[in-house]
């Protein structure tokens, strides 16, 4: 009887296990490394993906939703869990100085075609909880348009700069060690 049980709990297992794979997340984690003078830098966020919503994501009545109680639109920069930074070494982004430790990223695109990345003290927040009180700054985004429709909203580290680009948008902002 107990080896009839545990083959039936390692089939169950197993069933599990392929369902799960065969369903990959909405919106899976991903991470996106790089270095800074040396530093390592590591942005944490959910993925979205466009899913046939093109010219639907970024307007007035659009997919990104607002946070309860904040100025509208302000946005987690992924999906789920808010948007993570992490550094080893103290940072200068845009023109907010940004001491080593952990932050979460957000970005008022309240303009969708000027964007401003907003840094918060304010770690562990899930979906859209954004509290103005706990900027750390904000500073301006330079935007351009993709030279293809992004499906999969991705952040990268590198070349001096911090990139974030999803459907028809993409924004970018410096970064350097301070």
């Amino acid at each position: 009887m107990k080896r009839a049980l545990m083959c039936a709990g390692v089939l169950m297992a197993a069933a599990f296990s392929l369902s799960a794979q065969q369903n990959p997340p909405a919106s899976p984690p991903e991470t996106s490394t790089g270095t800074v003078s040396g530093k390592t830098v590591t942005i944490t966020y959910n993925s979205p993906r466009v899913k046939g919503r093109e010219g639907h994501i970024f307007t007035q009545d659009g997919l990104i939703k607002t946070s309860r109680g904040s100025q509208y639109p302000i946005w987690r920069a992924g999906a789920n869990a808010a948007t993570t930074l992490k550094t080893e070494g103290d940072l200068k982004i845009g023109d907010v100085p940004v001491p080593a430790g952990t932050y979460t990223l957000f970005v008022d695109i309240s303009d969708p075609d000027q964007w401003t990345l907003i840094v918060s003290k304010k770690t562990g927040e899930w979906g859209l909880a954004y509290d103005p009180s706990q900027d750390l700054g904000r500073t301006k985004m330079k935007m351009s348009k993709p030279s293809t429709m992004v499906e999969d909203l991705v952040w990268k580290i590198g070349g001096g700069t911090i990139n974030l680009a999803w459907e028809n948008h993409a924004a970018s902002v410096s970064v350097s060690a301070k």
